[in-house]
């Protein structure tokens, strides 16, 4: 690289670092996301309790790894003398960190590989056989111990990432200079918070080359717009399909490109189609509950059509948070006797919150506690705590591999209309998040015949209800289902 553009591009780098590390100490941001930092010390503190209550236990499992290192070592040695050339890899075949060629053919960085293995199945394999851990902490636990393993892995840095190596040798650093200036970038974005840059956000617009199935929007209200689109065909079908997205992101996730839009798609079936699009809400809207998503949201859509189409009946579809609130609408309409939604589709739903996997960890009485002072601080959840929270779910995909693509390697993401439109995340109200949070996943009330009530009714789920899950032509993109749907959560758990 030219000395003299190197000393431009380092001086640029100090500025911005200066005006960022400025804006940080401003505004302080939380970095605890939806975690509680209390409450996961505490779980670790009786997981080391327990340990020391059991040495014996300890002392076996540092004894298996002790072994399994020697195994390692004189594998190791065997290739170094040339006595084998094969190295004797854990299975890695599908994880991706490890997929470039040096993790296997050079020596140095098998046995570097080989040993984070070893020790990260040991840590894990530790934590998970302690005994007399109750369910919740220990979920707790192997949760933010595979975040601590994950991140410690050596393809995650410099020193001990071969392709990063290279790069670094061939480019002579440059990869390095726009790794930090990637990550500046970022930093700007978030405003003093990681906001990881997944895609090439400069590679879409609305209208243009995403949700471009046309539209208009026939009314609105405080939480949210219609959009109706008209069918492309000559003949139409009579009844209107309303969908119902979540609030967390934008409404555009059925109408990415035209080749992938489910929405476009339903058009060209003759489907006349209707779309909620909710508001990013502020702390004016602090005070709106999950009551009132259903009053202003699929309610009030629901009259809308009516008056459009003329229309008494309509087909409906929820998609993920969109569709929990479509399953307690139906349980409120059930109990009014209001038959205007004949068919309901789920698309990742859940109304059983028995299992909701990882999410747990989140989730809990100490937990809610410190979300809700913080969303009554502000009269809102910030979109930025969301995202981070469902990243760690998938830490190695959407978290380390950018950090390693983007900083490391010094690339810009690809463009990807679906990570474009993961980015463009929404805040959630306080009242509504508070009451889906505790009532669903920590309660799971809305399994419970009656468990809740919106707007003075009790909800219940299996109350004389002949839904159907139904999609209709085989020969298209989204395959015919037609299955007996009777609101069972059991059955609406499916995914």
């Amino acid at each position: 690289m030219d000395p003299i553009q190197l000393s431009v591009s380092l001086a640029g780098i100090a500025v911005r670092s200066q005006r960022l590390m400025i804006d940080f100490l401003t505004r302080r941001p939380d970095l605890a996301g939806l975690g509680d930092p209390a409450g996961i010390g505490r779980a670790f503190l009786n997981l080391t309790a327990k340990m020391i209550a059991d040495p014996m236990s300890i002392a076996q499992m540092q004894l298996e790894l002790w072994q399994e290192h020697v195994k390692l070592l004189q594998g190791t040695t065997e290739r170094l003398f040339g006595l084998t050339s094969k190295s004797n890899q854990r299975p890695v075949a599908t994880d991706r960190r490890f997929q470039h060629p040096a993790w296997t053919e050079n020596v140095l960085f098998d046995y570097i590989k080989q040993s984070y293995l070893v020790y990260a199945e040991a840590i894990l394999s530790t934590v998970n056989r302690v005994d007399g851990l109750n369910p919740k902490t220990a979920h707790k636990v192997d949760f933010y111990t595979r975040q601590f393993v994950d991140a410690m892995a050596p393809s995650n840095f410099l020193a001990t990432n071969p392709e990063v190596l290279q790069t670094t040798i061939e480019t002579g650093g440059e990869n390095l200079l726009r790794g930090l200036t990637n990550l500046l970038d970022d930093l700007e974005r978030g405003r003093g918070q990681l906001a990881i840059n997944m895609t090439d956000l400069e590679a879409f617009r609305l209208g243009e080359n995403v949700a471009t199935t046309p539209g208009k929007v026939i009314f609105q209200n405080e939480l949210m717009q219609l959009i109706q689109y008209a069918p492309s065909t000559v003949e139409v079908k009579r009844r209107p399909l309303i969908i119902v997205p979540p609030w967390i992101n934008k409404f555009y996730v059925l109408d990415l490109r035209p080749e992938r839009s489910f929405i476009k798609w339903v058009v060209d079936q003759g489907h006349t189609v209707f779309v909620i699009s909710w508001v990013n809400p502020d702390e004016r809207l602090a005070h709106k509950g999950f009551e009132d998503y259903m009053r202003e949201g699929p309610l009030a859509a629901l009259d809308v059509i009516g008056v459009a189409t003329g229309e008494h009946e309509v087909n409906a579809i929820g998609y993920c948070l969109g569709g929990t609130l479509l399953a307690a609408t139906l349980g409120y309409l059930s109990a009014q006797n209001d038959d205007r939604i004949q068919t309901a589709t789920y698309l990742v739903t859940l109304v059983d919150f028995t299992d909701v996997g990882d999410v747990a960890v989140f989730i809990d009485e100490e937990q809610l506690a410190v979300l809700e002072e913080r969303m009554q601080s502000r009269g809102y959840l910030e979109a930025h705590d969301m995202a981070l929270a469902f990243n760690m779910l998938r830490a190695n995909d959407l978290i380390w591999s950018f950090v390693i693509s983007n900083y490391l390697l010094g690339k810009q993401p690809i463009p990807f209309d679906f990570l474009y439109w993961n980015a463009d995340s929404t805040r959630m109200p306080a009242a509504m998040h508070s009451f889906y949070l505790r009532n669903m996943y920590h309660e799971n009330r809305l399994a419970i015949p009656g468990g809740i009530k919106l707007a003075g009714v009790a909800i219940d789920l299996a109350r004389d209800q002949d839904a159907h899950l139904l999609i209709v032509d085989a020969g298209g993109p989204y395959r015919t289902m037609a299955v007996d749907l009777c609101c069972d959560p059991t059955i609406q758990r499916a995914n």
